[in-house]
């Protein structure tokens, strides 16, 4: 019976766990949020989010160009919020990036991967394969005619102007001598 038990155990893809995890929102971890902008490799401008509309034309510092992004499970997938505009960037089914006021469906959650060349990818997380994109004068292009190969759906995350001063610097500490821990006496 135990060499069973063993044997199931060995055979346990922890990859299949991971995908299932991922598919299903998750109400029970604490969500993450963050505040930066995403820098668009093509036009060399930042993603807004200008109510339902979409672009890649926001200078660095925009108000709408900060955008509130908010992890919705533990597979990397994220919500995108403008945080002037309290509107979601999301991809609705003809592959037309808008932005909704309500961002619970599932067209509002993209997958971010970062790339080997290390930009950053937005996909889909229900219309997988499609990406978020943007054209050299910063138009949205249609999910269905991106690749993650592509110039055109590589961002780069940036704090907002301002905020690098917030972020506190990176210290090296050096190693010292151990000091000799003091155990607490027993009063009885």
């Amino acid at each position: 019976y135990l060499s069973q038990m063993f044997a199931a155990e060995e055979n346990v893809d922890f990859r299949i766990h991971v995908e299932n995890q991922t598919r299903a929102r998750d109400d029970v971890s604490r969500k993450q949020l963050r505040l930066y902008q995403l820098y668009s490799r093509t036009s060399g401008k930042h993603i807004q989010v200008l109510g339902r509309r979409i672009s890649a034309k926001g200078e660095d510092g925009d108000k709408y160009a900060q955008l509130l992004v908010e992890t919705d499970t533990f597979g990397s997938q994220v919500r995108i919020k403008g945080k002037e505009t309290d509107f979601y960037l999301c991809m609705n089914r003809k592959g037309k990036l808008v932005g909704k006021p309500d961002g619970t469906s599932k067209e509002c959650v993209f997958i971010e991967k970062v790339l080997e060349n290390n930009y950053t990818a937005l996909m889909s997380a229900k219309y997988s394969g499609w990406y978020v994109g943007f054209t050299k004068k910063g138009r949205p292009r249609k999910g269905p005619k991106t690749r993650e190969n592509q110039q055109d759906v590589h961002f780069m995350k940036r704090y907002p102007k301002g905020q690098m001063e917030i972020q506190k610097p990176f210290k090296y500490t050096t190693v010292t001598k151990r000091t000799k821990r003091i155990r607490p006496t027993n009063p009885s």
